[in-house]
């Protein structure tokens, strides 16, 4: 007898929560890192981030009357991603702002996970950046006594502003480890980040079209131009934002030559605006706008019917 039934016809194990894990247990060792460098506040505002953005998911989706989705950690992998693209000084009270918007406006207002058209954490930093820019920019590192004791934070400036303003930079070893390097909690540690991403490919949770697309773009189009693109590539949030925010299941696109084409736009954005524009850092605003053109984008790369010609297609 035919069984007819909907789609979809192949399943496999992975569900949401489990890919969400994944993405968690690949953020940690970038989390430890921003410990070792910046002390036990970065272990506060992750935990004020992924709490508020919990409790903002549950209370908007209870006052929406939708079922309870704080289950699937997709709250969770949101609240980790935005702590991890904040400064160690921000203020909590932004934190906080930055989890309702992530989860509240973004996500939820958009139909919830699935749903959303550009990615919460990375939308979240860039209404951050335009609303807070003192608290957004202000950058420090952990200072220390002769004998090695901690002390406060002090103002320093990041990679890419010293790139910009023609200081003198830090060594490659410096910038891959993140060693007397400021930015935002998780991007200064490359080697963190490179376990994680590990992780994740054996996982087979992302692919490396985008992020290589991505990263290869900026680096050729500011070899072009005469600056070091080692130096951009090691700098600021191009590996964090490459391989945890533009590979994002829900807005970058699904077909191989779309995401191509997706890194290539946020390579080439990113590069024009750290080449040419006011700010050192554009990856949060090019990922974002890609999001935006992600249905264009798999609109022009679908594939073609089979058996069919151009018109069916």
């Amino acid at each position: 007898m035919l069984e007819v039934s909907s789609s979809p016809h192949i399943r496999d194990a992975a569900t949401t929560r489990r890919l969400m894990l994944d993405v968690v247990i690949a953020l940690i060792p970038a989390l430890i890192a921003a410990y070792i460098l910046f002390g036990t506040r970065p272990l506060l505002i992750v935990a004020v981030a992924i709490s508020s953005a919990i409790l903002s998911e549950y209370v908007c989706r209870r006052a929406m009357k939708r079922y309870n989705s704080i289950g699937d950690m997709s709250a969770v992998v949101t609240g980790l991603l935005l702590a991890l693209n904040l400064p160690p000084s921000i203020p909590l009270y932004i934190v906080v702002i930055g989890s309702f918007i992530a989860i509240v406006v973004i996500k939820q207002m958009f139909g919830g996970i699935g749903n959303n058209i550009i990615n919460p954490a990375m939308a979240s930093r860039v209404v951050l950046t335009i609303s807070f820019p003192s608290a957004m920019s202000r950058w420090v590192l952990m200072g220390e006594h002769a004998f090695g004791e901690q002390v406060d934070f002090i103002s320093s400036a990041t990679p890419l502003y010293i790139l910009q303003s023609g200081g003198d930079m830090p060594s490659y070893l410096d910038l891959f480890i993140g060693t007397g390097k400021a930015g935002s909690l998780g991007e200064v540690s490359i080697a963190a980040l490179s376990i994680g991403i590990l992780y994740l490919l054996a996982r087979k949770v992302i692919t490396l079209w985008i992020p290589l697309s991505y990263i290869g773009t900026v680096a050729a189009v500011t070899a072009i131009a005469g600056d070091n693109p080692l130096f951009h590539v090691l700098s600021g949030g191009l590996i964090l934002g490459a391989f945890f925010m533009a590979t994002d299941y829900v807005t970058s696109p699904m077909t191989r030559r779309g995401k191509v084409v997706f890194g290539i736009g946020c390579g080439l954005m990113t590069a024009m605006i750290r080449l040419f524009g006011s700010m050192t850092e554009g990856v949060s605003f090019s990922i974002m706008l890609m999001n935006m053109l992600t249905p264009t984008i798999e609109q022009m790369t679908r594939p073609k019917v089979f058996g069919g010609g151009e018109a069916r297609a």
